[in-house]
């Protein structure tokens, strides 16, 4: 059976996960996870790309992208990365092959439901794996800087905590709170990555296969559990 073809979309925030090959360890060493970070940081402003969150595990990663030009961005963005972190990796090590999964796994997500648990679901992926207790305990997510308020430079605006207050400190002490309850829609969130799935209500998904012309098909519409927006 042919794989279904991925779904990108322009001007929308896209869950990416990649995994090692055979989920093989991908970085061993602070080195393995800086040069990654900062490919990444090169890679996103040539491809025109920009990164909302990002949590790099030891055998595979995490990263919420968002197209801002031509929709190829992410495409050539996860490639370019790819192939930087394997070559590095086989010439230290002394190896040659696949350093990853043949394809990286993306799930569109409706900005105003999802984009926010979608933040919250990558940046505890090391509390979920037992890594850490506290998520900011973990050097390599966005999550220390984001509450913070010193998101890398290359990411650009927090446009995450920005939906829950425009004072900055406001808007962290709020997201800490989020984070400490968990993420509620962790399983529709995996589930529809998983899938190369849409991240979205019935509404999203219906717009998505008028906006490409195709059936997406198998879509259960999933809903947040808190859908509110604090207000500002």
């Amino acid at each position: 059976m042919p794989r279904r073809a991925r779904v990108l979309l322009p001007g929308t925030p896209h869950h990416i996960v990649q995994r090692g090959h055979n989920r093989n360890i991908v970085f061993n060493l602070a080195g393995d996870f800086e040069l990654y970070l900062k490919n990444l940081s090169e890679c996103s402003v040539r491809f025109d790309v920009k990164v909302h969150s990002y949590c790099l595990m030891p055998n595979h990663v995490h990263l919420i992208l968002e197209p801002q030009g031509a929709i190829e961005g992410v495409s050539l963005l996860m490639k370019r990365l790819a192939g930087r972190q394997c070559r590095y990796v086989n010439r230290i090590q002394g190896r040659s092959g696949s350093l990853w999964e043949g394809r990286f796994k993306s799930s569109p997500i409706e900005r105003d439901r999802y984009l926010l648990a979608c933040c919250r679901y990558v940046e505890l992926n090391p509390v979920k794996a037992n890594i850490v207790v506290n998520p900011a305990d973990y050097p390599w997510s966005s999550y220390s800087d984001r509450i913070n308020n010193r998101l890398k430079s290359w990411m650009g605006e927090d446009v995450v905590l920005g939906v829950l207050s425009n004072r900055p400190k406001l808007a962290a002490r709020k997201y800490k709170e989020l984070i400490s309850e968990g993420c509620p829609d962790q399983d529709f969130i995996q589930q529809t990555t998983d899938r190369n799935q849409l991240l979205g209500d019935a509404d999203f998904v219906s717009s998505v296969e008028k906006q490409t012309g195709e059936e997406i098909g198998n879509r259960k519409p999933g809903r947040p559990k808190n859908r509110s927006v604090p207000a500002r």
